[in-house]
This record gives C-alpha cells, sequence and structure tokens, in this order.
C-alpha cells in the first residue's frame, strides 16, 4: 500500500488525507485493493457510527479510491474488494434519521454504488455486484433504494440473466412501492416468467397509481409476456387491457398487445369487438389497428368474418386516405379466405383500386345479398363484363389541396362491376339506358399540388395493394386475355404502373428495369441498410443552384419517439443521387418494373428537370446509363448525413427493417433519459469564453445534461459570467469545430448555435467529445418533439 495511503488509514490522519488528491492516479492504483480492505476494518468497528473523525477520513479515502479506479479504467482489476466493502454496510444500520441524514454506512454504500454499478456493461462486475445490489432494496432507505433501482434498471440492459435470479425479490420491492424497477421486468421475463405471471393480477392493479412512464413500462411487460403465448397470461391482459383502452396516452400502445394476443388466439378478442368498435369510433386515428384486430378476428370461421366485414367495410368509406390500404387488405384477406361471401366478383370489386367509396357501397350491397340469398352462387345486380359493350367513356376527376379540378376523358372498357342506381359525391357509377357509364374518382393529385413535396415511405408488407407511396389516382385495373384486340390496344396505351400488360414495349426505361429487375430489387434492399429514404423532398433555388430540402421521420413512432411529429431536415447541395437513390427504392416497392408514365416516376422526373444543367442527360438516359449511383456519389450521401450528425439519432434497425430514432432503437435508454432531473450526460467541458476564435481562452466547469437544459456548476469567482442554461429547444444545430487538415484524429471541440448565440466546447478526448455530441443531438431532438406534441396537441 502506497506510504500516504498506509499514513492516512493506519493512523486515521485526517490532516493528512487531502494530500491523498496531490498523487497521481497511477501511482496509488496498486494500492486500492489493500486500501478498500483497511477502510472495511476500520467502517466495521464498534464505535464507528459515532467517532466523526473516522468517517471523515474514511469518506476521503473512498473518494479518492473511487476516482482513481474511474480514471484508471480498472474496476474489474479492484470489484471484489470494493464489492466486499459494499456487503459490509448491509450488517449495519442503512436508515436515515429523523432528521433525513444518511447514516455513516449508507453513505459509504451509495458512493461506493456509483462506482460499481456505472461498470453495468461490465459482465464480471455485475457478477460480482447484482447479489449484493438487490439486497439493499429492503432496507429502509428509499433514497438508496431509488438510486439502485435507477441503476439496475441499467444492468438489466446487457446482463438481464444476471437480475433474472432475483426476480423474486425484485417484484417484491415493486409490490410494496418502489415502481421504478418495473422498467426491469420486461428484460427478465424472458429468463424467469413464473415469478411474475404468479403476482400479475396484483402487478396490473398498481395501474391508476403509477405515473406515465411507470405505466407504460408495466405496459412493455404485458407486451413481452403476450408473445410467450400463455393462456393464463392471456386470460389476465385481455380485460385490463380493454378497461384501459379510454386512455388516449396508451391506447396505442395497448392495442399493439391485442394484435399481438390477436395473432394467435383471436377468439378470445371476439367478445370485445362492440367496445373495441366504440374505441375506435371514439379515436379515429387507431382504425388502423383495430382493422388488424378485426381482420384475425374474421379469419376464425365465415360465421365470424361476416359479422366482422360490416365494420371494415363501413370503415373504408368513412376513413381518411391512409388508412384505405390497410383496410382494404384486411377485406380483401378474409373474402379471400372464405369466397364464397363475395363469390367469383371479388376480384372485379377491389380492382376499382382507389375509388374506395365505390368500392365499400358494393362491398355493403354484396354482403347483404349474400346474407338474404346465400344459396345463390351469383348476384343478379352485378352485371358481367361480357355482356357489357366497350364503348363506354369515363371521367377520372382529381381533388387536391388548392381545389383544382383535373378532368380526363378516353375511350376504354370498363372492366368492372356495374350496377343500377347507385351513386354518391366522392365515387359514382351510373348506367341508364343509352348514357355512357362513367366513373368519377376522388384523389390527391401530386403533380396538380403546385408544390414539390413527395412523400416516399411505404409500409412493406402492404405494397401489394399500395399503388405507390406517392398518392395517385388509379384508372381500372384491365386484363387483356378475354377481350376483343381494340380494346387490348386502348388499355395498354392507357395502362398505369400497376396493370398487367402495359405497352412498355416501346418504354425504354421499362425495359431496363425489366432486365435488371433483380438487381435493381436487391440493391435497393442493401442501400436502404446505408442510407435512409426520405419521407417528403422538395427542390428549391439557392444563390448558386438548386438543393433538395429532405424530411426524415421514425418510422416506429414509439413512445418516446424523437421523430414522429417533428422531421430531421437536411439540405443537400447534390439533390440527384438523393432523387436517384428515391428511384431505386420506389422500384423495390413493386412486382412489376416502373413505366415512364408511372406518376412517381414522373413526379421524379420533374423534380430532376429543374436539378438538371444544360446539356446533361435527361431523367430516363441517365437512370439507364448508370442504373446505380456512384461509389464516389454514396460516399458523398453518407459524409454529409455524418456531418449533420444524423446518425447520433437515427439507426437502421435490422429487427425491423427499418430506419428508426434513437429512442426507439434504444428503448431501455429512454427510460433513462425522460425521468425527471435524470442526467443524460454530465462532466467537466472546456468553454471558450471569447468569441474570436484566435484567442484560445478556456474555462473549464461542469456541465449536466438534464431535461430541456444543458446547466452548469457557477463558479465562485466575479468573473464567471453570468449566463443562463442553454434551452435545448432553441439550439439550432450542433457541428464539430473544423479540423486542420494535418490533424487526422476526430476533433475534441464542438459548437452549439441557438438563434442568438454560439458556443464552443472542448471534450477532454475524441472519444468523450464523440459521447457529448450524440447526447446533445437526441435531447435536442427530443426537445423539440416535445414542443411538435404540445403545438399538435394544442391545435
Amino acid at each position: 500500500m502506497h506510504q500516504l495511503f498506509r499514513l492516512v488509514l493506519g493512523q486515521k490522519d485526517l490532516s493528512r488525507a487531502g494530500d491523498l488528491f496531490s498523487l497521481d492516479d497511477s501511482e496509488i492504483e496498486d494500492s486500492l485493493t489493500e486500501a478498500l480492505e483497511q477502510i472495511k476494518i476500520i467502517s466495521s468497528s464498534s464505535d464507528y457510527q459515532t467517532n466523526n473523525n473516522d468517517q471523515a477520513v474514511v469518506e476521503i479515502c473512498i473518494t479518492r479510491i473511487t476516482t482513481a479506479i474511474r480514471e484508471t479504467e480498472s474496476i474489474e482489476k479492484h470489484a471484489k474488494a470494493l464489492v466486499g466493502l459494499w456487503d459490509s454496510c448491509l450488517e449495519h444500520n442503512l436508515r436515515p434519521s429523523g432528521k433525513d441524514e444518511d447514516t455513516p454506512h449508507a453513505k459509504i454504500a451509495s458512493d461506493i454504488m456509483s462506482c460499481i454499478l456505472q461498470n453495468y456493461n461490465r459482465p464480471p462486475v455485475m457478477a460480482l455486484a447484482i447479489p449484493i445490489a438487490v439486497k439493499f432494496l429492503h432496507r429502509g432507505n428509499k433514497e438508496l433504494c431509488r438510486n439502485m433501482s435507477n441503476y439496475l434498471s441499467l444492468a438489466a440492459i446487457t446482463k438481464a440473466d444476471l437480475l433474472a435470479d432475483h426476480t423474486d425479490v425484485i417484484v417484491k420491492s415493486i409490490l410494496q412501492g418502489n415502481a421504478m424497477l418495473l422498467r426491469v421486468l420486461p428484460a427478465v421475463y424472458e429468463k424467469q416468467p413464473q415469478p411474475i405471471n404468479r403476482h400479475l393480477t396484483e402487478l396490473l392493479a398498481l395501474m391508476s397509481q403509477l405515473e406515465q412512464p411507470e405505466q407504460y413500462h408495466l405496459l412493455r411487460l404485458l407486451h413481452v409476456a403476450a408473445k410467450r403465448k400463455q393462456p393464463e397470461v392471456v386470460q389476465k391482459c385481455i380485460p385490463f387491457l380493454i378497461r384501459h383502452l379510454k386512455d388516449s396516452t396508451h391506447n396505442d400502445v395497448i392495442l399493439n398487445i391485442l394484435i399481438e394476443i390477436a395473432g394467435y388466439e383471436p377468439v378470445a378478442l371476439n367478445s370485445f369487438l362492440p367496445m373495441l368498435k366504440e374505441i375506435g369510433e371514439r379515436f379515429p386515428y387507431l382504425i388502423g389497428q383495430m382493422a388488424r384486430i378485426y381482420g384475425a378476428v374474421g379469419h376464425v370461421d365465415e360465421e365470424r368474418a361476416r359479422s366482422c366485414l360490416p365494420f371494415l367495410v363501413s370503415q373504408l368509406a368513412n376513413m381518411e386516405h391512409s388508412f384505405h390500404h390497410i383496410l382494404l387488405l384486411e377485406i380483401k384477406s378474409i373474402t379471400d379466405a372464405f369466397s364464397s361471401i363475395l363469390g367469383p366478383q371479388s376480384r372485379d370489386i377491389f380492382r376499382m383500386s382507389n375509388s374506395f367509396t365505390a368500392i365499400a357501397k358494393l362491398l355493403t350491397q354484396q354482403l347483404e345479398t349474400t346474407k338474404a340469398r346465400s344459396s345463390r352462387k351469383k348476384t343478379k345486380t352485378l352485371v358481367n363484363l361480357s355482356e357489357t359493350p366497350f364503348n363506354k367513356s369515363y371521367v377520372l376527376r382529381f381533388k387536391n389541396l388548392h381545389n383544382v379540378q383535373y378532368l380526363m376523358s378516353k375511350s376504354l372498357a370498363l372492366h368492372t362491376v356495374l350496377t343500377k342506381s347507385m351513386s354518391s359525391d366522392d365515387g359514382e357509377i351510373v348506367e341508364s339506358g343509352d348514357m355512357p357509364a362513367r366513373i368519377i374518382l376522388s384523389e390527391t393529385d401530386p403533380l396538380s399540388q403546385g408544390n414539390d413535396k413527395l412523400p416516399f415511405k411505404a409500409n412493406s408488407d402492404r405494397s401489394q395493394l399500395r399503388n405507390s407511396s406517392v398518392s395517385h389516382p388509379s384508372i381500372i385495373h384491365t386484363e387483356s386475355e378475354n377481350l376483343p384486340e381494340t380494346v387490348k390496344e386502348n388499355c395498354q396505351e392507357e395502362t398505369p404502373e400497376t396493370t398487367a400488360s402495359p405497352v412498355e414495349y416501346q418504354d425504354k426505361l421499362y425495359l431496363h428495369l425489366k432486365e435488371n429487375f433483380n438487381k435493381v430489387k436487391a440493391y435497393a434492399v442493401e442501400i436502404g441498410k446505408k442510407i435512409p429514404i426520405p419521407d417528403q423532398c422538395t427542390i428549391e433555388d439557392s444563390v448558386r443552384s438548386c438543393v433538395a430540402k429532405l424530411f426524415f421521420t421514425c418510422s416506429l413512432k414509439g413512445h418516446y419517439c424523437l421523430y414522429s411529429k417533428s422531421s430531421f431536415i437536411l439540405i443537400s447541395q447534390e439533390p440527384q443521387p438523393w432523387i436517384q437513390i428515391m428511384f431505386l427504392f420506389q422500384q423495390s416497392l413493386f412486382p412489376e418494373p416502373l413505366s415512364i408514365q408511372s406518376h412517381s416516376v414522373q413526379f421524379l422526373r420533374d423534380l430532376w428537370e429543374k436539378t438538371q444543367a444544360d446539356g446533361a442527360h435527361s431523367f430516363e438516359t441517365a437512370m439507364m446509363e448508370s442504373t446505380f449511383p456512384q461509389q464516389k456519389d454514396l460516399d458523398q450521401v453518407q459524409l454529409h448525413l455524418e456531418e449533420v450528425r444524423f446518425f447520433d439519432v437515427f439507426g437502421f434497425s435490422e429487427a425491423a427493417g427499418a430506419w428508426q430514432c434513437f429512442m426507439c432503437n434504444n428503448p431501455e435508454k429512454a427510460t433513462v433519459v425522460n425521468q425527471d432531473g435524470q442526467p443524460l450526460i454530465e462532466g467537466k467541458l472546456k468553454e471558450k469564453q471569447v468569441r474570436w476564435k484566435f484567442i484560445k481562452r478556456w474555462k473549464t466547469r461542469y456541465f449536466t445534461l438534464a431535461g430541456n437544459q444543458l446547466l452548469f456548476q457557477k463558479g465562485k469567482s466575479k468573473d464567471d459570467p453570468d449566463d443562463s442554461p442553454i434551452e435545448l429547444s432553441k439550439v439550432q444545430s450542433v457541428k464539430v469545430v473544423a479540423r486542420k487538415r494535418r490533424d487526422r484524429s476526430l476533433p475534441r471541440a464542438f459548437e452549439i448555435f441557438t438563434d442568438n448565440k454560439t458556443y464552443v466546447f472542448k471534450a477532454k478526448d475524441e472519444k468523450n467529445a464523440e459521447e457529448w455530441l450524440q447526447c446533445i443531438n437526441v435531447a435536442v431532438a427530443q426537445a423539440k418533439e416535445r414542443e411538435s406534441r404540445e403545438v399538435t396537441t394544442y391545435l
């Protein structure tokens, strides 16, 4: 043991204890285990609780030891001695006195706890620490218990199996009021479900007493439990979940659990469908999830299919466009499973594409007809195509956001279902005498909106029913096998991207994509893991040239999502590589090659032409001559994303197969970040005290990033500027300070820009700078998302 440690601990010399901080960490590192063992002896003496001198010596020595362990990263070397001292504290009184002051041994336990459990990502340390840590949960010290719960939650992230052995103790602590530990249960449930299942009813009874984050963790537990497909759990869960569906805070999460259950136990939800219908009418934004539950129950048997279809069909007529494809998918899936419900006309009905109101009316009529005349295979009200003349005309009317009407009239065979006396405002099919049948479709057409916005992302498992994530009108789908030659020619001339037989034989882009179809799809999948696809794209004029304004949101939009209401906005000086990436992504959504006639392709071509230099290749030529972007262009795109710190707040989830925000990819960290007063990161940074870059005057401060603020500890000096904390919602950007070319190492300095001030900070090293940058960017995104949600709620 180092001579100074021997002097201070051997003689309990308080006057020399402070000198320990003058020693270098490496100088005393070999003495730390022996010093800890000596402290254990001192703290176990009979008079320690009343000896102020000994307590002060021990407190100073522990502070010096834990600091040295952190700085030298030698926790694994000294963990056994540290845990041994920690364990000895359990032999003494830890309950605070009447003045809420910690006992001497509670202070030791608290100091050691932070040193040990901050290393939650080191399994050897956790293997020693967790069996001791859980014992502190029942020793009557609430503050110690609260802090312990925080650290145990972090430990559950990387080493849940170690906590699983103590599931009974954890559940008991929760039932005694330590609700913070609820966040641990989803992690340990996979390893030890039975202790939790035994107390599940008691845990669910806590729901009304919990804060919102704790309620979320309880629901996460139910979601994990539901995935294990245990009947006894399902019986306890469903009534509880249905009861809490009226709470708008968590009803989307609850529905996801019910969808999970519906996947393997749909009959259990059958009796609750009326209540689900009521909730759907009260919260229309939940209809997409409701549809999946109704769809699952509707697959049980034909009787339930007939009882579920009216609700789905009624919503098809009433809901906004974004839900139409989901509803149509569930309806088609049920009617395909029980073909007798619609009969052979089902294919014709669904070919009406985006005329959802007309489809809904036809489906309703057919359901009512088959219900009244179930013995009949065909319905007289439907006219067979072969009996219909082919010289009908149609008019498509498109409604957009500026009430502009776009009328098209062509001669084309109507391969659809015609009914007598049927009309509506949004979609109508009329046949009367010699009047030509007409179909009027109401739809939003991006090409006629007068702006350059293009929504891009699509739900891959719905892509068979989506013509594109770009909303666009669809002409009736035709099959040419049974049509006369003259009709085939007309159909081929006007068939859009979803038809089976377009005249793309003269479409060079179509032929090129057809020839390279598999390569394009495979490439799009791979590139989509490295480069995100924007939700929207606009082209704007700048001083020198055009720029692309790209909007990114999170695909999951979970409870703590950073980008569900707000967007990450990227301004790119190189729009064309992005347009090509978006084009390849569009192709990956379809089972057939895209045509130059496709509305999404036409829109991309318009974007391309706005960025096209004089004499440069046209969109079609560029896409054919270089099917895939040049590697240097991809490198530049990725470098730009890194420079704007995109990957601090977004990452590709292999499990989800999509780009998700930091919080949705790391839900276990979200609980820590969103806890009131819980810092995301804290530590020393150097702050530049003057604005001019050539003056290198820095001041070291201790900063804490928590909530919506970056705070610092104000010093005692009169020269210390009286700055307010940085409000994260006002931060415009966070950038790395440009490094010199000769310096190839990662930068240590970074800048924070607000609307009226620039802050310059320097971390102790490159690794620490990266940690600060990511945490600040996550916190800024979270603050702005919170503002967006508040505005949305207000509106």
